[in-house]
């Protein structure tokens, strides 16, 4: 069912605004149906506070693991000891995380997420939204996440997936870049697929939840460990 209610402020006034551009469809070999998810992922909005599809997602994906019932902005007002770690900003989602008296922004790619500069257990909750299919090594990147994830924590995070697909690496593909159409500066490493969650596992994590906000734009990935002795070395 389309989304009718903001996951973060709780707001019913939601617009869609057009974000994908033709030169990005066509490089990304999109379908009509696949470009139209997409860009709702992108581009449905909430008017009251700004936050897009995906990261209305990626606070249910949050909020379901972390077993809150309501919405992202009434959570962080109960979350005063989470010791966060946000990778890039997690869209609109910052406005939010960035309330929390123990929450670290990390900008990416100053930032290096496939050798973040923290110890291990350093967080209880690590967020990045549409951040990881830039990074040349993804596996590394999440493998990282893991280390620095306290036991019984959660890494959660967005990508946008064309669900009719596998993923597949750009290497010695054409260069292909996100961002707008006026600035497409970010560019790709990895088009995901439907098989996404396979790297969740590469990177040494033994559990994976898939949240659906909203299928198919709306899908979020809450990785963790359910119990057992952490592996120093994930591959």
């Amino acid at each position: 069912m389309p989304l009718t209610q903001c996951s973060c402020c709780g707001s019913h006034e939601l617009e869609h605004t057009p974000i994908l551009w033709p030169e990005l469809i066509e490089g990304w070999g999109l379908s009509p149906h696949e470009a139209e998810y997409i860009d709702r992922q992108q581009g449905y909005h909430c008017i009251a506070c700004g936050s897009n599809l995906r990261s209305m997602a990626l606070a249910d994906a949050v909020m379901t693991y972390l077993g809150f019932d309501g919405v992202f902005d009434e959570f962080v007002a109960t979350r005063d000891r989470l010791r966060v770690l946000e990778i890039n900003e997690a869209g609109l989602l910052n406005q939010y995380l960035q309330r929390m008296p123990d929450h670290v922004l990390a900008s990416f790619p100053i930032v290096d997420m496939r050798d973040l500069p923290y110890d291990d257990g350093s967080f209880d909750l690590i967020v990045h939204s549409d951040t990881l299919e830039h990074v040349p090594d993804p596996v590394r990147g999440l493998a990282e996440c893991r280390r620095v994830m306290a036991p019984g924590g959660a890494t959660c995070f967005t990508v946008p997936i064309v669900v009719g697909r596998l993923t597949r690496s750009r290497a010695n593909l054409p260069p292909r870049h996100h961002g707008s159409e006026e600035s497409p500066i970010y560019l790709v490493q990895t088009e995901y697929g439907s098989d996404m969650w396979e790297q969740v596992f590469m990177a040494g994590f033994n559990e994976c939840r898939i949240a659906c906000t909203e299928f198919p734009a709306g899908l979020a990935i809450a990785a963790s460990e359910s119990g057992g002795v952490r592996s120093r070395e994930p591959f």
